[in-house]
């Protein structure tokens, strides 16, 4: 880990509803699934940016609340 990083950006993610699913996917050449956390309906998960997870992606219907907004995924309106 280079001593310089001190870490990247919060997202808080609440399930609308059960087994929403967020994977995290890892920087680089080959980008792929690094981890994957499974939440039901109003559980809320902060995660974290990091050197080695670049970005996030969301199954199922949740409100993502960032430092930009709100997002609502899985809403087809």
């Amino acid at each position: 880990m280079d001593n310089q990083y001190i870490g990247g950006e919060y997202v808080a993610i609440k399930a609308l509803d059960n087994n929403v699913q967020i994977i995290g996917l890892t920087r680089g050449d080959g980008t792929k699934p690094h981890h994957t956390e499974s939440i039901n309906k109003n559980e809320v998960l902060l995660v974290q940016f990091t050197e080695n997870i670049s970005a996030m992606k969301i199954r199922g219907k949740a409100i993502v609340l960032t430092k930009y907004g709100q997002l609502i995924c899985g809403d087809e309106q």
